[in-house]
């Protein structure tokens, strides 16, 4: 089969691999979207030791069942792979399994491939109406509704619901769409970047600024560069909320003084349980998220023009979707 294999820092290829093999309880999925995301930047930048090279990247798909009784099932893919046995997966909080694995970091190759194989509790059906490009895009949303959940959950139920989003990349514009699902009308996204500004505020209906002025009770840092948690920590209002996904670096940033002295609580917010991956999938059918058209597609064949194009910030579009049929 055909797959874009990360070979070392920002080296792709499309190869010929060995065809995957599902194992028992598995099945095998012909992908039809593989969306790119900040974790496979990361990785394609040299700067995540979880993806060595080499290795089939990509974590955000869908595609169809071609094997056994259910061939021809289309289904959205949540890539997290974990025990279901444990403390963690008992008590519905399986992003914790100590023993979690993610397609896309070994043992487990990735989805810029033309298959790839998943146990049948991590698909979720997708109706017949629902373009699978759309159905992909429901592991970055899970994460950002995660995040938006975990959020608002620790937010004081006397605190006014206004939220910052820090980057319109794919993740911070889904935050926004969470937030505003879940009841928040006041959403900002800020973002350096003027192209895609102009396209969030232009194409997907956003509030989208360079620079935010005040504070808000809930902010969500998008990218988790030592730069956006120094802003984080400033704009969070006293008895606020900060919920930190991206996963840019590692240190600096944290204004720990202030977020003691005003009793803002930082939370740490990884990947998504089942039941949020399972519930962004639902919202995405019944458009809950909007129409969500503000993806681009391109051949798996591209897919190194692609990552190059997004490492040179001339990307508009929140998020480029492969396809390794085309």
């Amino acid at each position: 089969m055909k797959a874009l294999v990360y070979e070392g820092i920002e080296a792709l290829a499309l190869r010929d691999v060995p065809m995957t093999v599902a194992k028992p309880g598995e099945h095998l999925i012909r992908i039809h979207a593989s969306g790119i995301c900040g974790s496979d930047m990361h990785a394609y930048l040299g700067h995540d030791d979880r993806r060595p090279a080499p290795l089939v990247l990509g974590h955000e798909a869908a595609g169809v069942i071609e094997d056994g009784t259910q061939a021809g099932r289309r289904v959205t893919i949540n890539p997290l792979v974990t025990c279901g046995s444990c403390a963690a997966c008992i008590s519905g909080r399986e992003n914790l399994c100590a023993s979690r694995q993610i397609i896309s970091m070994p043992p487990r190759e990735g989805a810029f491939a033309q298959f790839v194989a998943m146990p049948e509790r991590n698909l979720v059906t997708v109706p017949d109406d629902v373009p699978l490009a759309k159905a992909a895009l429901a592991e970055p949303l899970a994460v950002s509704w995660h995040a938006a959940r975990l959020a608002l959950g620790a937010l004081h139920p006397a605190t006014e619901r206004r939220a910052l989003v820090i980057g319109g990349g794919a993740i911070g514009l889904a935050a926004a769409l969470g937030l505003r699902a879940m009841g928040v009308e006041d959403v900002t996204i800020q973002e350096p970047n003027a192209a895609r500004r102009d396209y969030l505020n232009a194409c997907c209906g956003q509030q989208a600024v360079a620079e935010f002025g005040g504070m808000a009770p809930v902010v969500i840092d998008a990218v988790g560069y030592a730069a956006t948690r120094a802003a984080a920590s400033a704009i969070a209002a006293p008895g606020g909320v900060i919920a930190h996904v991206g996963l840019g670096e590692d240190t600096g940033g944290l204004d720990v003084r202030r977020l003691t002295l005003q009793e803002i609580s930082f939370i740490g917010t990884y990947t998504y349980t089942a039941q949020d991956f399972r519930d962004t999938a639902q919202a995405i059918f019944n458009g809950r998220l909007g129409p969500l058209d503000w993806s681009e597609m391109r051949p798996l064949s591209d897919g190194a023009a692609a990552f190059r194009a997004l490492r040179q910030g001339v990307v508009a579009a929140p998020k480029i979707i492969l396809d390794p049929w085309a």
